[in-house]
């Protein structure tokens, strides 16, 4: 039974149709992939002046004359009512409709097509198998948060059963629960990891500790995949000795798909067929190969949905071997998430905070930006920037997210600001940690 494939057309996703899209986009010949980018971009950006009025309000021109000139759009300029950016003909019940994580501290609701969103998935399938995972048929051991609602918690495990995942969830990553995942990998088949950089390394110390070879442990894994925060070199160095494994980094995002996959070389490969990843200059201008620039991203397929010239809120270097076809990225630049130690012991990764800002993210577009600092063991402040104060409604609603996602008896302070505090690249980080 091919269970991805399955997982994906129950959903009505054409995934076979976006795997032969993708064979073909694949063998376009090197020498003619600039004209292939050059004519998806015109292609998608006339399609939204056509069928989006919120495209065409933003591009300000009437038609599409040179890319120089088409605009670049940020995570703030998306902060609206989803219906107002809607393409003409697609509804919330026949696009995917995802949200972003708030790992930029900038939140929103998206939209893609099904078509899209398939080629994503194939293309994620097809750089897995790079390194020999099937995911028709390898077993995942999957580092990730879960929704602990009743109905969101039954759907995600539903959907993990059909697409052969199994839930190693991060929301509390003390040693005792480091035991019951060492369990699971020996009762377990598991082919391949894949999970929160944070939550991984933390897994991968508490071996350590134990002086364990995880592959000892679980002879079928193959592979370690790690997504959402930054791998450095060291922490990748103790992952691949105690795994007994390859480490490979996956850069993406729920908005756009798949950035960049390692492969066997170590190259981190960018993905061209469905994206064109640009790093630009603060006047939005491209900088040469081997210069750090903000990644700027753009859906070639998406039609429900604009996501031209996006700026993904990172920034980075492409090397300067990197072709049309094959661009490689050098450098990823930010994307690291502290982890915060509670008094009772518990340790939370800080993309544990994403489950929290969920319950924050409206589709009003109200809350404009918002971090979280650990100022103390048992204490916490949420600065945001909105239109007006957080409602006391509001307030009791994150309060209950944090009890639920991170712990008890924890102290919440709350300030609206009118601009938060960004580092000298311009990132801002959701969650800090002063300990």
């Amino acid at each position: 039974m091919d269970w991805f494939k399955l997982s994906l057309q129950l959903n009505k996703f054409p995934i076979n149709r976006a795997q032969k899209t993708l064979q073909e986009i694949q063998e376009i010949p090197e020498e003619s992939y600039k004209s292939y980018l050059a004519e998806k971009r015109k292609e998608i950006v006339e399609y939204h002046l056509n069928n989006n009025r919120f495209y065409k309000d933003f591009f300000e021109k009437n038609e599409f004359k040179s890319w120089s000139q088409v605009p670049v759009m940020t995570k703030t300029d998306l902060q609206q009512k989803l219906q107002n950016r809607l393409s003409t003909g697609f509804s919330k019940s026949t696009a995917y409709i995802g949200k972003t994580s708030g790992s930029s501290g900038t939140p929103f609701i998206f939209a893609k097509d099904k078509f899209s969103h398939a080629l994503s998935w194939a293309g994620f399938q097809d750089r897995y198998q790079w390194h020999d995972i099937d995911l028709n048929k390898s077993l995942q051991a999957r580092f990730y948060g879960i929704p602990l609602d009743l109905y969101g918690n039954m759907q995600e495990r539903i959907k993990d059963r059909i697409s052969l995942r199994r839930r190693f969830p991060i929301f509390d990553l003390n040693e005792q629960k480091m035991e019951k995942f060492l369990k699971r990998f020996q009762k377990s088949n598991f082919s391949y990891i894949n999970g929160y950089t944070s939550a991984v390394l933390l897994f991968a110390k508490f071996l350590d500790h134990k002086n364990l070879i995880l592959k000892e442990i679980c002879p079928n894994l193959k592979l370690c995949i790690v997504t959402s925060e930054r791998l450095f070199e060291e922490d990748k160095k103790l992952m691949e000795s105690v795994f007994g494994v390859p480490v490979v980094n996956e850069y993406g995002a729920s908005e756009v798909g798949l950035i960049a996959f390692e492969n066997k070389k170590n190259e981190w490969v960018v993905n061209s067929e469905d994206l064109f990843v640009e790093i630009l200059d603060q006047d939005n201008k491209p900088v040469p190969n081997g210069t750090e620039g903000r990644i700027v991203i753009t859906s070639l397929y998406n039609k429900a949905h604009p996501m031209i010239r996006y700026d993904i809120g990172d920034s980075g270097v492409l090397s300067e071997k990197s072709t049309a076809k094959n661009p490689i990225l050098e450098k990823l630049i930010g994307r690291t998430n502290d982890i915060a130690k509670l008094p009772d012991g518990k340790v939370v990764p800080g993309l544990t905070f994403y489950y929290v800002t969920k319950s924050i993210i409206e589709d009003t577009g109200s809350i404009k930006e918002f971090v979280i600092n650990q100022n103390a063991a048992d204490s916490f402040k949420i600065e945001y920037v909105s239109k007006i104060d957080f409602s006391e409604n509001q307030k009791q609603k994150i309060l209950q997210a944090i009890e639920t996602y991170v712990g008890k008896n924890l102290k919440v302070a709350f300030e609206r600001k009118d601009k938060l505090t960004r580092s000298k690249s311009g990132k801002l980080k959701q969650f800090t940690s002063d300990l």
